[in-house]
């Protein structure tokens, strides 16, 4: 019988994955769970992923936005340059014909919007999974689960018949129908926003004058973007045609709501496929039940406003992973997922605020709304603070995570792309999946990490890469595999330092980590005397 495993329990571990059929099991192959499982899968663990989908990837699909921070996450991933290359960067966006958002502002590798669709962000990742070694399991239906101290069992069905998953964590990531949710009985409270929108892909006679346009009035809104192959993606909303969703829809009603919305249809024609939906603000009250967690639109789902559905997705997997692998792999207690509720939860709240005051904005009809989003865009065009906020928040670069009392200031911020001594970047680095301790140059006894993927023969080599500043900053970093600074100290003394950074390399890395790092940066005695004597 199979006991409850901690973190340094070697032999209870080796136990209790002997009766499992993999580590982690993920349900649904969207750019979540396919972000999700490459993770887990690069880190070394053992990875499921069901999906009731057939092998293939859909070009039917809705998101077509990459924002920043997750161009951020997949350059982590060394996938961002890929996706750039076939896809249509856009530095600048107008709102509603009067609000301008700038992300060439943004302090970023990426600043732009990058318009791709969404089975091109699917296609980069399952592609990365497949070769970490993730086990696609398509045309499976989940049916339940059930959960107990040392797992998660899977229930589901297939062409073949039924069959059951063993894993020490489940994660749900299949939709806003998400079965994962219903199986812990999560309630998905919230209500329904905007009913009869359209969505098309159809080919245009006349081009537009930017691959991503968007417009509204007081009777529609409508925007068009271009992703490649002669195709368009066109959403939109007529206040004089409400229908309900499995009501037909077609081209001469995508043609009416441009037309009414953006002044001109673009001569559109061809409609590949046509889709009518509503859209809902929900939250689940709770990530986490027990051994089983949910992400993306399992978790939250919004109006499509300001293209936060697959972003915030993506980013609840990068914050999830890592913490999963530090779990499953003995350098951190069960506790430290308790974190991504935390974290993620209030991320996910602002995604439905942020993008409801936009869809409220677009559909203001009246007199006095007309004139309240007139001031608004001047608001947002004329006082720099709240511009730059607004794109930070669209962005994805504001987003920064509770840090504690006492903590520095930079704690539980982004981290930039950061260049290190060498010539290296900072998420070069990351893409090995793990912490990354920055130091100055001169730091004793610490050589860096190759960002080229070299060895080292340090003993802490497997929990914390190293790198220097090229800058002569002093600041000492601690950055989560996720790009968020877990530590950091301005502390120049080497005893301060080190004893400062043991303490946080024990709480984020482990014990080994903590003595090995730390030991290596504290000065020889007699030095630490010297330095005391002045």
């Amino acid at each position: 019988m199979n006991r409850k495993t901690g973190p340094d329990d070697a032999t209870g571990a080796e136990e209790t994955r002997a009766v499992r059929d993999t580590d982690v099991l993920v349900v649904g192959a969207g750019p979540t769970g396919l972000l999700l499982a490459g993770d887990l899968a690069e880190a070394g663990l053992g990875v499921t992923l069901l999906e009731r989908r057939p092998a293939r990837i859909s070009n039917l699909t809705r998101a077509l936005v990459v924002h920043a921070r997750t161009l951020e996450q997949l350059d982590a991933r060394g996938l961002a340059d890929e996706l750039i290359a076939g896809g249509h960067p856009v530095t600048g966006l107008r709102l509603f014909g009067r609000a301008t958002i700038d992300p060439t502002r943004l302090r970023s590798r990426f600043p732009f919007v990058l318009v791709t669709p969404q089975y091109e962000v699917e296609r980069l990742l399952e592609r990365r999974a497949r070769r970490a070694g993730v086990t696609f399991r398509h045309d499976a239906e989940v049916l339940g689960l059930d959960q107990d101290a040392e797992g998660v069992t899977v229930r589901f069905r297939t062409a073949e018949g039924l069959g059951t998953v063993r894993a020490a964590y489940a994660v749900g990531t299949d939709g806003v129908r998400s079965t994962v949710r219903e199986a812990v009985g999560l309630p998905f409270p919230g209500k329904s926003v905007i009913r009869s929108l359209v969505l098309a892909d159809v080919r245009l006679a006349q081009e537009p004058e930017s691959p991503l346009t968007l417009q509204a009035n007081g009777d529609a809104f409508a925007l068009i973007a271009s992703f490649g192959g002669g195709w368009y993606r066109v959403i939109g909303w007529n206040r004089h045609r409400q229908a309900d969703d499995d009501a037909p829809a077609g081209l001469d009603e995508i043609r009416e709501l441009t037309r009414l919305a953006l002044g001109s249809d673009y001569g559109m024609h061809d409609a590949r496929w046509v889709s009518r939906f509503h859209s809902d603000e929900r939250q689940v009250p709770d990530y986490r039940v027990g051994r089983v967690f949910l992400a993306g639109d399992a978790a939250h789902v919004h109006s499509p406003a300001g293209a936060l559905g697959m972003n915030t997705g993506l980013q609840d997997a990068a914050n999830l992973s890592w913490k999963l692998a530090a779990v499953l792999r003995g350098r951190a207690a069960d506790s430290l997922l308790d974190s991504y509720q935390t974290e993620r939860h209030p991320v996910g709240r602002q995604a439905l605020r942020s993008s409801g005051a936009l869809i409220r904005i677009a559909l203001l009809h009246s007199a006095p709304g007309l004139a309240v989003r007139s001031l608004a865009a001047q608001l947002v065009n004329h006082l720099p603070p709240l511009s730059r906020r607004a794109v930070r928040t669209i962005s994805g670069l504001g987003i920064a995570y509770p840090a504690g009392p006492g903590a520095h200031p930079l704690a539980g911020r982004r981290a930039p792309d950061i260049r290190l001594a060498g010539g290296g970047r900072l998420y070069e680095l990351l893409r090995r999946g793990r912490f990354v301790l920055i130091t100055p140059a001169d730091e004793p006894g610490l050589a860096p990490t190759a960002a080229n993927g070299g060895d080292s023969s340090r003993p802490a080599e497997a929990g914390v890469v190293t790198a220097s500043w090229r800058s002569a900053r002093r600041t000492a970093l601690l950055v989560r595999p996720d790009g968020y600074i877990a530590w950091a100290t301005d502390t120049t003394a080497p005893a301060a330092r080190a004893a400062a950074l043991r303490n946080a390399l024990a709480h984020w890395t482990g014990a080994e980590d903590a003595a090995a790092i730390a030991t290596a940066l504290t000065p020889p005695a007699h030095a630490a005397d010297m330095t005391a004597g002045r």
